[in-house]
């Protein structure tokens, strides 16, 4: 490791010590290093507006950050044991290129605001990133639904056969909370869109900083005033992140369960394309539902990252150097969480459903609640109807599915799912997002 920001001429750097303390920094940065290069375009436009920068100075400054960025995105760039993480690596960079003029980029910021607008912006994106997969969940969710909203389905409760439901109404549930998923993902997106940068070490600096125009050219929605507010932010804004998508990520947890159970013999409900099941390495006959299990087994993520944040954060307020432990949970909670979201979305196109074997499971007795409603209906208390009919479910036998899914009109039941209400909360998010 040869490039290391606080050398002051004459650091004696011990290697095992260096690489505790660095980390993964170098490698986890590599998910990080494109909003920093962001970040500090915004910086030299600002040095520039104060007088620390000439036009000249900023333009070679932004010229090699652009080319930094594209050889980044290229490959022809890697951050690797050189570097003691993203930061030193674009100094190193513009200090290469540039000479004297690269040294002076870091001026007015510290490695304390640079990682947090960074962080920021890479919260930004995976919330953004989330919310679109969100977005497409929905809309398959609800043309599903739509398309199978007489599919006659048994409903469950204890996991034992209890009323008839359909296709259309297990679609929609899921329609449903992805709108409610989307909402709080919106609220939180607003919640993290703050500005850190110009806060440096967590005291400000001795410099008119134009922290205005870095918020604007960056497009956050708010300034974070506080410079000691800002440091104590780290970690926190991350946990408030992954608990929002975790929301998401329970409800993935439920389709996947369901979907487990539906596609066992013993249901027969749903078939999974050839690419989503797995073999056996023993068992010839086997055709195993591995990506679902793994989208169930997903969420477990978040509430260990999380748990990590949390603990690193009893401390006191400024920065300190535990804080570096908040990035390792982030980005490998953010890798699974998008990866199962968008797993997610082609698992329910491509779902294909039995129709034949959810008739038929559907039995006399799941009508025993449709009948003591009828009978409330007509005069008889419920509680009697409740006994009667408790009495003779063998009168049952001649009730069809669509008779029960038809007279089911209570709002969001079989036959009124109120689709288009759905859509018009959808459509209003959407165009929030607009």
């Amino acid at each position: 490791m040869s490039n290391i920001l606080w050398d002051k001429g004459n650091t004696s750097v011990n290697d095992a010590i260096m690489a505790f303390c660095a980390g993964d920094d170098v490698i986890l940065d590599r998910e990080l290093i494109v909003f920093d290069i962001q970040a500090s375009c915004a910086h030299v436009e600002g040095l520039e507006r104060i007088g620390i920068l000439d036009e000249q100075e900023r333009d070679a400054l932004l010229g090699e950050l652009e080319i930094l960025a594209e050889a980044w995105l290229a490959g022809d760039f890697i951050l690797d044991e050189r570097f003691e993480d993203g930061h030193s690596a674009i100094e190193h960079w513009l200090t290469e290129k540039l000479g004297d003029l690269g040294k002076k980029v870091h001026t007015g910021r510290s490695r304390n605001d640079q990682v947090l607008v960074a962080s920021r912006l890479f919260l930004r994106h995976t919330l953004m990133h989330a919310l679109s997969l969100c977005q497409s969940i929905v809309s398959v969710a609800l043309e599903r639904a739509e398309a199978h909203a007489d599919t006659p389905m048994p409903g469950y409760t204890h996991l034992q056969r209890a009323v008839p439901s359909s296709v259309g109404m297990w679609f929609a549930w899921i329609a449903e909370s992805f709108i409610d998923n989307m909402a709080l993902l919106f609220s939180v997106a607003r919640q993290v869109d703050a500005n850190p940068l110009g806060t440096a070490a967590g005291y400000g600096v001795n410099l008119a900083l134009d922290r205005e125009h870095t918020t604007s050219a960056l497009d956050f929605w708010r300034m974070q005033i506080n410079p000691i507010y800002a440091q104590n932010s780290r970690g926190k804004f991350e946990m408030l992140v992954l608990q929002s998508l975790g929301q998401a990520m329970l409800d993935v947890r439920r389709i996947a369960w369901d979907i487990s159970l539906f596609t066992t013999a013993e249901f027969a409900f749903i078939r999974l394309p050839d690419e989503y099941t797995t073999g056996s390495s023993i068992m010839p006959n086997k055709r195993n539902p591995d990506v679902v299990e793994l989208l169930r087994g997903s969420y477990s993520v978040i509430p260990g990252a999380i748990a990590e944040i949390e603990h690193i954060l009893s401390l006191p307020s400024g920065y300190h150097r535990d804080l570096q432990g908040t990035k390792p949970p982030l980005i490998r909670a953010h890798k699974r969480i998008i990866d199962a979201l968008t797993i997610t979305v082609g698992l329910l196109e491509e779902l294909q459903v039995d129709e034949g074997n959810m008739r038929e499971a559907i039995e006399p007795s799941m009508y025993a609640t449709d009948l003591a409603v009828e009978l409330a209906t007509s005069g008889t208390p419920f509680r009697e109807a409740y006994r009667q009919v408790a009495d003779s479910l063998d009168t049952l036998a001649d009730r069809t599915p669509e008779q029960s899914l038809s007279a089911r009109t209570s709002p969001g039941a079989c036959a009124n799912l109120m689709l288009d209400t759905l859509r018009a909360r959808f459509d209003a998010l959407n165009s929030k997002d607009g």
